[in-house]
């Protein structure tokens, strides 16, 4: 469906840090991280797309999280929503909703909301019955 989702960062060490943890709870494995050029990157699989990438905007300006913007990901489990959640508000998240059942979207979605440390809106949602 996306090729690459791309999100702005100030600080890739902060954002790595924050990132990392999450992309591990969901099987993502790295496929990239250069501190020096600012950017590092995680995809499913043996696959390189999709790709999730976290930089520095490469026009030079500050990131600055988008109104209305949000990246979600797809969690296999329930308690895989639950810990990456965990692990958000561990490494400098802030909570945009606790995770649970969220019958108005579909019977079966259940999904946490959070912010990254620069303030990106983040989801995880796993739409499988418990």
């Amino acid at each position: 469906m996306y090729s690459h989702i791309f999100i702005g960062i100030n600080d890739i060490t902060r954002a790595v840090a924050f990132y990392r943890p999450i992309a591990d709870a969901l099987g993502l494995k790295q496929r990239f991280h250069d501190p020096e050029r600012h950017w590092a990157a995680w995809s499913k699989g043996d696959g390189f797309r999709p790709l999730l990438v976290i930089g520095r905007p490469f026009d030079g300006n500050p990131a600055t999280p988008g109104n209305g913007q949000m990246t979600a990901f797809q969690a296999g489990t329930r308690a895989m929503v639950d810990t990456c959640h965990r692990l958000a508000l561990a490494h400098g998240g802030t909570s945009e909703g606790a995770p649970g059942l969220r019958p108005h979207y579909h019977p079966d979605y259940y999904g946490a909301y959070f912010r990254d440390p620069e303030g990106n809106k983040l989801c995880v949602v796993c739409d499988a019955p418990e």
